[in-house]
């Protein structure tokens, strides 16, 4: 009697059928792997005030292992480009755009104008955010509103790494930060608590979600360190400390030679920049109490590469290694601020129960070897170490001098992501992107695209045109222009031989004052 199961089927179709069904799903399976590696999961991380020459991998002597490894193995950038300012950097990296805003930075983010964790769930990615934002806390500013499935972290400006409930000391204004996870405000935290190990706990738990599902991710981490109050663990102090008995002057010639030996820059374009007009001398300094502070700072440095490391094991654990894009950047210089000043018989950098500040003279040194620092438009402030790691994608142990900026972020992930940048999104429309895709360069090539930048933070301004550089200092006073294909540190200033050029360049730049919404004082 026959099986009706099998009635009308061939024998030999019977005994293959098993072998059709794995062969089915696994050509399934394949085309799966196929979509997936031809969009990576993208991981983008970004520190707070850390100078150029801080990390191992661009010249500095802090412990960073586990950034040297994706710089080994990716790309270093030596011409990146922030905004200077914290706000204004993250509002441009999550847009595309050159800042929008108010005296105030009040409307940096707004409902004409699309985010990354938006742009990239339009193109099917699972989106996260973890680590300080700065952008607001209402609703339409809110991350987990703009973009991100899920937020965990700061939306105020850098609070104690401790604990974040603990408000800021008078002459900071007093304030206590707003911390929260989605909608949720947090006001409690745990003993044991450091805000650069959380951060990275949090985004590790993300990854663990990510895996549920077979859809790319894009993870946005964004830590306080190195950010005032230098808080860190007594354990990464001690790694530092008497380390940096040697100054400032001599941190900056040690850390220069080395980016010379490492190939990182050519001494024929890059000289060690003259002394800062807000640095005061190392020998009228308390050595132990400097020391100190550059070892606190330094600390917070060597947590987040430890911190790295987390991360990458936990791709490497859930098989997202192969095919995960992670790049690196600071928000701008290091920072000259010092805010409760630099007494050591009241201050005491380190722990939990006091604010302090590395203050100018080390803000300086942490952008060996350019001009000034955070807020200031000279490369100092400007530049940021940017590393690019996708294994077999983009080439191992390169550097590039080619310029980038932080609004090429946008045009760049929307590529990898297979969409166009949004005309419209919500209902509004959208202002166009001003950044390019740079993933030729990312593979090695040149970058064709960039033939004017342009900055300004608190009276401070700069273009930059090819090769030739603009910049108005708010304490000279007077527009500078630089020649950077022969002078990459601004030390010969050319605005009075070539006084044309100066003037058609400020032309432009106050024509794109006006186009962003900037109001610029007559006679300046």
């Amino acid at each position: 009697m026959k099986n009706p199961l099998y009635s009308g089927v061939p024998v030999l179709l019977i005994l293959l059928f098993p072998f059709i069904l794995s062969c089915s799903s696994q050509s399934q399976e394949t085309v799966k792997t196929i979509e997936q590696t031809s969009r990576p999961n993208i991981i983008l991380v970004m520190v707070d005030d850390m100078g150029w020459s801080d990390i191992a991998s661009y010249g500095g002597e802090v412990q960073t292992p586990n950034l040297d490894k994706l710089a080994n193995e990716g790309i270093r950038f030596t011409q990146f480009y922030n905004n200077a300012k914290c706000t204004t950097t993250r509002a441009s990296l999550l847009t595309g755009l050159y800042p929008r805003r108010d005296q105030k930075d009040a409307e940096l983010l707004r409902t004409n104008m699309v985010t990354l964790g938006e742009v990239m769930k339009t193109a099917g990615y699972q989106t996260a955010m973890s680590g300080k934002w700065h952008l607001g806390h209402e609703q339409d500013k809110h991350p987990y509103h703009r973009g991100f499935d899920d937020y965990y972290g700061l939306l105020d400006g850098c609070s104690n790494f401790f604990d974040p409930s603990i408000p800021d000391p008078d002459y900071k204004g007093g304030k206590v930060r707003y911390f929260g996870h989605n909608d949720e405000r947090i006001t409690e935290f745990p003993e044991g608590y450091y805000t650069t190990d959380a951060f990275t706990d949090h985004s590790i738990g993300m990854l663990k979600e990510f895996s549920k599902k077979d859809d790319p991710f894009f993870l946005h981490i964004t830590y306080t360190a190195p950010h005032y109050p230098i808080h860190a663990l007594p354990e990464d102090i001690a790694k530092y400390k008497g380390k940096y008995m040697m100054g400032w002057e001599e941190l900056r010639k040690q850390r220069y030679e080395r980016q010379i030996q490492m190939g990182l820059i050519d001494s024929t374009i890059y000289k060690l920049s003259g002394p800062d007009s807000r640095a005061y001398s190392w020998d009228s300094a308390n050595h132990e109490f400097e020391d100190l502070r550059m070892a606190v700072y330094a600390a917070m440095i060597d947590r987040v590469d430890q911190n790295m490391g987390r991360l990458m094991a936990t791709l490497e654990e859930l098989g997202y290694a192969d095919n995960t894009l992670i790049m690196f950047l600071s928000d701008n210089g290091g920072c000259a601020e010092e805010p409760g000043g630099r007494d050591p018989e009241v201050r005491n950098p380190g722990p939990k129960d006091d604010y302090v500040a590395v203050g100018p003279a080390w803000g300086w040194a942490q952008n060996a070897p350019f001009r000034r620092y955070k807020v200031w438009m000279h490369e100092g402030g400007v530049r940021t170490p940017f590393i690019a790691w996708w294994p077999g994608q983009i080439p191992a142990n390169k550097i590039t001098h080619e310029p980038g900026h932080i609004i090429d972020i946008m045009p760049t992930m929307a590529g990898l992501a297979g969409i166009s940048y949004p005309e419209t999104y919500n209902g509004n429309q959208i202002l166009p992107v001003e950044g390019n895709n740079i993933l030729p360069v990312l593979k090695g090539e040149k970058n064709t695209n960039h033939d004017e930048l342009y900055w300004e933070y608190s009276g401070n301004r700069a273009m930059r045109k090819g090769d030739w550089k603009l910049v108005w200092d708010k304490l000279r006073k007077e527009w500078e222009l630089y020649d950077l294909s022969t002078d990459q540190t601004e030390m010969n200033n050319f605005a009075g031989e070539q006084p044309e050029r100066t003037a058609e360049m400020v032309k432009k730049w106050k024509a794109w004052a006006d186009k962003t919404g900037l109001k610029v004082k007559e006679g300046v």
